[in-house]
């Protein structure tokens, strides 16, 4: 249910990119861990291949690391590679899909081809030809 009253929730993860796909999470949790009591460090990973996707998000338990875990990591060379530290923003709200019956599809495409134009005309290649031969 959405308000009126927007909810300020102060951020304790930090996003990681541009990390080598041999980096691992227990390189990330020692590296992070310099600065603050970790929650978790989270390494998503490919669903077809199952290796890192080249980005993770680290949480701390106090939102006081994160400016320092930006600072102090931004630009930081891991595994041969600049890495990009930055305060992880929330992922905005996307409206859900709801294609179960076929005669509400909310995203239908217009018919008659690409140029649009009205219904398909019905029947085989040959016989619209034959018909336009006719005219």
């Amino acid at each position: 249910m959405w308000t009126d009253q927007e909810e300020v929730i102060i951020g304790t993860k930090v996003f990681v990119g541009n990390l080598s796909y041999d980096t691992t999470q227990s390189e990330l949790d020692a590296l992070f861990s310099e600065i603050g009591e970790l929650v978790e460090v989270f390494l998503p990973t490919d669903r077809e291949t199952g290796r890192p996707r080249g980005f993770a998000f680290v949480e701390y338990t106090d939102a006081a690391s994160i400016p320092a875990a930006v600072e102090r990591f931004d630009g930081y060379e891991l595994g041969g590679r600049a890495i990009r530290v930055n305060e992880a923003e929330d992922r905005p709200q996307r409206r859900p899909s709801n294609f179960s019956s076929d005669r509400d599809r909310p995203f239908e495409r217009p018919r008659g081809g690409p140029r649009g134009g009205g219904a398909k005309p019905k029947g085989s290649r040959r016989n619209l030809r034959r018909g336009k031969r006719s005219l």
